[in-house]
């Protein structure tokens, strides 16, 4: 379970409208959010706070996103969502390789952040607590300018909350109560879609998901037997000479370890519990957040493109070929499954 001083959210952004609206977003959704407006601030901000969410753009001064990423994966596993312009392949692919656990382009839908910072919460984590308690700071004011595309659906948001207008230029940290959900009293008021997220409750997986989401703070439930599939062993599961062990979130090949990011990790385990059974990249794009339900609106052509790249950085990590899988297998058009047991 997400403890109270863990629900902080890091903002790197350097346009200050679209740094207002995410703020907003976050703030509805139950943290406190901390403020950057380029990337060696951010740096600091995440060694300081140890947030559970960082937000990251990539087109800023001083230093650029993806440098970012790579320096924040070097002491944090905060959750990393890229939010950019930058749509191209090769820069969802760089995102990725940076370190990013997601990867939205502006200009975004505001419930659609929403919903992916709220899915990142269902994952497994695992983090060491900073300390340094964080001070508030006066909030910077700005000439009016023209209303962006950012400023126009912040506004409307918080219009629909029954709230007040987001803050322009931003302040480093807004101050909000430990305990969750934000009191009414002391924070812009939040309306029911504003709710902190709550742990899935264990139930009967829909007949096209086998596997159920995984719950914060707990471990991948082991993973069943199925006839010329993986083969269960005490905590590990064993395919074609790799072994996955749920309960220490631990991959072997051949008796060798290999380290395995925690989307990569649940992926791997999410197609060892269903076997030959073919997995849509939207199936799996919705593994990865953490859910068990469909919905189109959310899985978008960026999201099947991340999948695409989780799985060929864990093909690189385990030592399989996609032309002749030992362990995974590319259902072209569709999306994958586990190949045939040797």
């Amino acid at each position: 379970m997400v403890g109270d001083s863990d629900w902080t959210a890091v903002i790197i952004e350097d346009d200050p409208d679209v740094r207002d609206l995410i703020d907003v977003v976050l703030t509805q959704s139950g943290f406190r959010t901390v403020l950057a407006e380029d990337g060696f601030e951010g740096v600091e901000a995440v060694r300081e706070h140890n947030p559970l969410i960082t937000t990251l753009d990539v087109n800023m001064p001083g230093m650029d996103g993806f440098a970012v990423a790579k320096r924040l994966r070097e002491f944090s596993s905060t959750y990393l969502i890229f939010i950019t312009a930058l749509a191209e392949e090769i820069d969802v692919v760089t995102g990725f390789e940076a370190g990013a656990d997601d990867y939205l382009v502006k200009p975004f839908r505001p419930r659609e952040l929403r919903a992916r910072a709220d899915s990142m919460l269902r994952r497994p984590r695992e983090r060491t607590d900073v300390g340094g308690a964080p001070e508030p700071a006066a909030p910077a004011t700005a000439d009016p300018v023209q209303e962006s595309w950012a400023a126009r659906a912040a506004r409307e948001l918080v219009e629909e909350a029954g709230g007040h207008p987001p803050r322009s230029g931003g302040a480093h940290v807004r101050a909000v109560p430990d305990h969750l959900p934000p009191s009414a009293a002391t924070t812009p008021p939040v309306q029911a879609a504003a709710e902190p997220v709550q742990p899935v409750p264990p139930a009967q997986p829909m007949a096209t998901y086998a596997a159920p989401a995984p719950v914060p703070g707990q471990p991948v439930p082991p993973v069943p037997p199925s006839p010329g599939g993986p083969s269960a062993d005490g905590s590990w599961v064993r395919f074609n000479g790799l072994a996955l062990n749920a309960e220490t979130r631990l991959v072997t090949v051949g008796g060798a370890a290999v380290e395995l990011t925690r989307t990569e990790f649940d992926l791997l385990a999410s197609l060892l519990s269903t076997g030959r059974r073919v997995r849509s990249k939207a199936d799996l794009v919705l593994t990865m957040r953490g859910q068990q339900y469909v919905t189109s609106y959310f899985v978008n052509e960026a999201d099947k493109r991340s999948v695409e790249v989780h799985i060929a950085n864990l093909r690189r990590k385990i030592g399989d070929d996609s032309t002749n899988p030992r362990f995974i297998e590319t259902v072209r058009g569709v999306g994958y499954r586990l190949a045939e047991a040797l």
